[in-house]
C-alpha cells in the first residue's frame, strides 16, 4: 500500500511504517511528502509528524526551518491494551551531501544542537538519542545563510524503536554506552535469540578497526543461519559457506580468535550490529538448561 502526502512547503519523506514495540518491523507502508524549500517563506516553520519507524527524508533548497515531531505510530493491538515502549531510542544518519541546514533536538521545549552543517560535511557520523514516550521531543532543522545559491539538499535517514537492545552498539556519544561491552548474561543470550534480527552460529574469520568512526568490523564465516530477517550473510559461491559483516564499538576490543559463536544483533542503518556473541558451547548449555526448566522464551534447532 502506498500512501502519497503533499504539503505546500517541506520535504521528500520515505519511510517504513513499522512498529516501536520491541524489535520488530510490522509493516511495509511507503510514504512520500515530495516538496521542496524554495517556495517556503525565510523564517517560516513547516510542522510535519513522522509516524514511521524508519525512513529518509529530503529537504532541497532549503528556506525556514522544518519542525518534525516524533510521533511513533504503535500496532492497534498494542494501543487498545493501552500499552508503550519504556523508552524510543531515535538515530539519524546524515548524507555524505548534507548542505544547507543544522539539526537540533528539541525536548520539553528546549532545543540542543544536535548536528552542525560543518560537522555533517565531515564523515557521515550516527547522531542518537533515546526519550520517554510521555515527553514531548522533535527534531527542529533551521537553514544556514548562504551568499551563493548552489543546490543544496539537507538530507538524512533516520529510525525510531522502541524499548531498542540496551546492549546493542551504536556509534554515538549521545546514547549511553553504559554496559555495551559487558558479556550478555544467560537471560539476555535467551531473549536476543529470540528477537534479534539475525542469529548465526559462526566463526571469526578476521577483525578490522576504523579508529575514526570508532567502530570494529567482524568477519564472519557462517556454519549456519538460524535466523536473519535480511539478508546479511550469503554465500560467495554455491559450494562456499555463507559471509558477512558484523559491527560493534571499537572501545570493546573485540580480537579474533579460534571457536564457535553464536552471534545476534540487530540491523541498523543496513549494517549488522553486534548484540551477543557467546561461544556457542556455552549457548549451547544454556539453552539446554532452560529447555529442561521450561523457561525457553522461544524455541530453536540445535542441530
Amino acid at each position: 500500500e502506498v500512501w502519497a502526502a503533499s504539503r505546500p512547503h517541506g520535504i521528500r519523506c520515505l519511510g517504513l511504517l513499522a512498529s516501536l514495540t520491541g524489535s520488530g518491523h510490522y509493516g511495509n507502508i511507503r510514504l512520500f511528502s515530495p516538496c521542496s524549500g524554495l517556495s517556503q517563506e525565510s523564517g517560516s516553520v513547516e510542522q510535519i509528524s513522522l509516524h514511521c519507524a524508519e525512513g529518509s527524508l529530503e529537504w532541497l533548497y532549503p528556506a525556514g526551518a522544518l519542525r518534525l515531531s516524533l510521533s511513533p505510530r504503535l500496532p492497534t493491538s498494542i494501543a487498545a491494551e493501552g500499552k508503550s515502549p519504556r523508552q524510543v531510542t531515535t538515530c539519524i544518519k546524515p548524507s555524505s551531501t548534507f548542505r544547507g541546514a543544522q539539526i537540533y533536538l528539541e525536548r520539553n521545549g528546549i532545543l540542543e544542537l544536535l548536528l552542525s552543517e560543518a560537522d555533517a560535511s565531515l564523515r557521515p557520523r550516527v547522531h542518537c538519542f533515546s526519550w520517554q514516550p510521555q515527553e514531548k521531543v522533535a527534531l527542529f532543522l533551521q537553514s544556514t545563510l548562504h551568499q551563493d545559491i548552489s543546490r543544496r539538499i539537507a538530507a538524512f535517514r533516520y529510525e525510531l524503536r522502541g524499548d531498542w537492545n540496551s546492549r546493542l552498539s551504536l556509534t554515538s556519544s549521545n546514547l549511553s554506552m553504559e554496559g555495551a561491552c559487558r558479556p550478555c548474561n544467560d537471560t539476555e543470550i535467551l531473549m536476543a535469540l529470540c528477537t534479534s534480527d539475525f542469529v548465526i552460529r559462526g566463526n571469526i574469520r578476521s577483525v578490522s578497526n576504523d579508529v575514526e568512526m570508532q567502530e570494529s568490523i567482524i568477519s564472519v564465516s557462517a556454519m549456519r543461519i538460524h535466523r536473519q530477517k535480511f539478508t546479511l550473510f550469503q554465500p560467495v559461491s554455491k559450494s562456499s559457506k555463507s559471509t558477512g559483516s558484523i559491527h560493534t564499538l571499537l572501545q570493546c576490543g573485540v580480537k579474533p580468535g579460534p571457536g564457535i559463536f553464536l552471534f545476534t544483533g540487530w540491523l541498523h542503518f543496513g549494517e549488522a550490529w553486534l548484540s551477543c556473541a557467546p561461544r556457542y558451547k556455552d549457548f549451547r548449555r544454556i539453552y539446554e538448561d532452560a529447555h529442561q526448566a521450561h523457561e525457553n522464551p522461544c524455541e530453536v534447532s540445535l542441530d
